[in-house]
């Protein structure tokens, strides 16, 4: 299938010439200045201990079949894998899905709203019962980190103060990939789009965002 989308505002994809850092948690985070990326993050009960204990063993076993040293594409595959198992898991609705309930994934969504054009671009998300996945570029100065980090704070406030709860809400590592270009990002867009309908989710309840300026431009969710 040919690709003849152009580039939507704002969009600044994988650029070869610039230098690449990574760095390591549980996961390799790749980082490149104005790139965008692909995010994922989930509610700390979203994987119970069986399912932890799985993805534990997988990484142990993966470990063993690929010694160091490591390249980018085999770390690529590795958090791939990772991440489909981890997808499959979240959206069969485990834990306590806080954001099922109305004024929880809206907090959510006003978060991330909040400084968007001011401190990054947005150009999707969806939020989902225990997960959110969102499409952004950090603008010059702010880290991805410090973003992302700032809308599980204000969302763990909001939910643990109406909860009467206390403890951690979010997992604390995040899934995220810089997206390589326009044809990588249209399969981003149409991934999270289509992510409540592969859980079951009734189309009235969906939790949908794609930013305005990109559907002028024709990016938009295809219709389920």
């Amino acid at each position: 299938m040919s690709f003849n989308l152009a580039a939507p505002p704002g969009f600044r994809g994988l650029n070869p010439y610039e230098p690449v850092t990574v760095y390591q948690r549980s996961l390799p985070h790749w980082r490149q200045r104005n790139a965008t990326y692909f995010v994922t993050f989930h509610l700390a009960d979203a994987l119970p201990a069986a399912k932890q204990a799985e993805l534990a063993a997988f990484r142990r076993e993966w470990e063993l079949r690929h010694p160091p040293p490591r390249d980018e594409a085999t770390w690529t595959e590795f958090v791939r894998s990772m991440f489909l198992k981890v997808e499959d898991w979240m959206d069969a609705g485990y834990g306590a899905c806080w954001f099922k309930q109305q004024r929880y994934s809206g907090e959510l969504s006003r978060a991330m709203l909040h400084l968007h054009q001011q401190q990054y671009d947005l150009g999707c998300f969806v939020i989902m019962a225990n997960h959110c996945h969102l499409v952004i570029r950090p603008h010059e100065g702010f880290d991805l980190e410090e973003i992302v980090g700032a809308i599980k704070r204000v969302t763990a406030n909001f939910v643990n103060q109406h909860e009467h709860r206390r403890g951690e809400l979010w997992q604390a590592e995040s899934y995220d990939r810089i997206v390589r270009d326009e044809e990588h990002l249209y399969r981003v867009v149409q991934y999270i789009g289509d992510n409540p309908r592969r859980a079951g989710i009734p189309q009235e309840l969906w939790g949908r965002w794609i930013n305005p300026a990109w559907q002028a431009a024709g990016w938009d969710f295809v219709p389920s």
